[in-house]
């Protein structure tokens, strides 16, 4: 599948800032970047450096005044979309040493908070079977409502509200996982049945050797998703993070099919 993204950033700094911006897909076997381009207003720094894991890239820049950036690409995603359900856990002992770090609470992730209730819900199940439960219930038990959550909401006031936008989703999706001792991260991404059109957040899950896509808001299939990054949660993987105050001036995201 083809994929044309389309985004623009705009923001006004007071005073010179540092900004870390993630917002390039990344370049993967899954998902082969067939053409991209990426331009900002004059600023006086601009480094790539490496992402989480080696997933992506991120960008220093150094700003001030108003900060615009056009970011256009296409994408050829091959990608299966596989029914998780038959997959097998990793036994714990049997993990990589990466994955092992996924494993554990984040910031917006209190995992360790969850084991009872995934215990009681869904003990009688295992591996893929019970992420796919847990996937389907949290498609079924929340609501998606944007402006329902900010920068500080974690999957707890998530499970207690049942509403929010895909990274409340993401993040109890993660949480979720990680209490029933299954790596799960959080994963950055685009996909062209977002709606309204934003940047997307969804779950990698760790299953039989491999990350597996998984968008508790049903809004994206593996084979309509590219990457951007991935982290233990949201703090890891922001489009645009600003060590300083900023003003937000305008935001568009389009994500089409080729």
């Amino acid at each position: 599948m083809i994929l044309d993204i389309n985004v623009h950033l705009a923001y006004r700094l007071d005073v010179p800032l540092d900004l870390l911006l993630q917002i390039e897909a990344a370049d993967l076997a899954d998902q082969r970047l067939v053409s991209a381009n990426i331009q900002t207003s004059d600023v006086s720094h601009f480094v790539r450096v490496a992402a989480e894991d080696g997933l992506g890239e991120r960008i220093w820049i150094r700003a001030d005044g108003l900060f615009r950036c056009d970011y256009t690409a296409r994408l050829d995603i091959d990608r299966p979309v596989l029914d998780i359900a038959p997959l097998s856990a990793v036994p714990p002992h049997l993990l990589p040493g990466d994955t092992v770090r996924y494993l554990m609470p984040s910031r917006y992730c209190p995992s360790d908070e969850f084991q009872t209730f995934v215990a009681a819900e869904f003990g009688h199940l295992s591996g893929g079977a019970q992420i796919a439960a847990m996937r389907d219930w949290i498609t079924g038990a929340f609501e998606y409502v944007p402006g329902a959550s900010n920068a500080q909401t974690t999957a707890l006031d998530t499970f207690v509200q049942r509403q929010g936008v895909c990274r409340d989703f993401a993040h109890v999706m993660v949480t979720l996982a990680r209490a029933a001792t299954i790596p799960a991260r959080f994963a950055s991404v685009y996909a062209p049945d977002v709606t309204p059109q934003d940047f997307h957040a969804v779950a990698e899950i760790y299953l039989e050797g491999t990350w597996h896509l998984v968008d508790a808001t049903g809004m994206a299939r593996a084979d309509t998703i590219a990457r951007i990054g991935i982290g233990p949660d949201a703090a890891n993987v922001a489009f645009l993070s600003a060590f300083g105050k900023i003003m937000f001036e305008a935001q568009s995201v389009s994500v089409t099919r080729g």
